[in-house]
């Protein structure tokens, strides 16, 4: 369903630096996820610069795995579903309302289900720097901790899974999904609205974030920000003259001078 046919597994293994044998089995898949998040970052620099989104696998394969680039939620999830599914997982996808206080929002956040010796498994390596280092049990009430982040599971009456975080305030609600099976060709439509809608927050402005094991960073427009798990945060500015190396030094992204150029006409003009 995933495309895993069209994926150079080797390939991705290597970008992620995942060595040794691969199972259709937890252990494989916590650390393929552990490797993925990484290695690859969660960032928007396509949708700045006005182009398409794909999700062929080729295409994804390319730009994450050949070029070193990173992507989005949909992206990113349809690759790590592309790779798990070669490896011999069955998966599935969610769709995902994120949750910002009592804001509605739309389902827009692609999450995938990872079956694993008849149990479920959130897998999401598309969140950003708020998100799972690994997967975690589908089941209400499960409480995890991944280095020094405590992430949690909680289930409605109807069905509705929601991923928490734990942060000094208590627990805070990141996004919730209903048990609904979404395939590719929903991702399609889901992206289409992310990378081209005018009230989207992809667009229109650059977004780059990498989630880890003590701390998250965050660049959102001109702004960088680091995020601890115990509270504490810093931000600082980023001067236009600085973007590129900082979308490279901070999060790995390799950019060529026409993207790096692109990118200047959306920074802010002044900081």
């Amino acid at each position: 369903m995933w495309g895993a046919e069209e994926l150079d597994l080797d390939a991705y293994l290597a970008r992620i630096g995942h060595s040794g044998e691969v199972a259709p089995d937890l252990a494989t898949l916590r650390a393929v996820h552990r490797a993925h998040v990484a290695a690859i970052p969660f960032e928007n620099l396509d949708v700045a610069l006005g182009r398409r989104i794909s999700l062929e696998p080729k295409s994804l394969q390319a730009k994450l795995v050949g070029r070193r680039r990173g992507g989005y939620c949909y992206e990113q999830n349809s690759l790590l579903a592309a790779a798990l599914e070669r490896i011999g997982f069955q998966v599935t996808g969610r769709g995902a309302r994120v949750r910002l206080g009592d804001e509605i929002r739309p389902i827009t956040h692609a999450v995938l289900v990872v079956m694993v010796e008849g149990r479920p498994w959130l897998a999401d390596v598309g969140f950003g720097y708020q998100g799972l280092l690994e997967p975690v049990p589908l089941a209400d009430g499960v409480r995890v901790e991944q280095d020094d982040w405590t992430f949690g599971i909680g289930v409605d009456a109807d069905g509705v899974h929601a991923l928490r975080s734990l942060r000094p305030e208590g627990w805070t609600q990141l996004y919730a999904f209903a048990p609904q099976t979404l395939y590719p060709v929903d991702f399609e439509l889901m992206n289409h609205y992310s990378s081209s809608h005018p009230r989207s927050r992809f667009v229109g402005q650059i977004v780059a974030q990498q989630p880890g094991p003590a701390m998250g960073r965050s660049l959102l427009r001109d702004t960088l920000t680091v995020v601890r798990a115990d509270g504490p945060s810093e931000e600082r500015k980023v001067r236009p003259e600085e973007l590129a190396a900082t979308l490279a030094d901070v999060f790995g992204i390799e950019l060529d001078d026409e993207e790096a150029a692109g990118l200047l006409r959306v920074h802010p003009a002044e900081v």
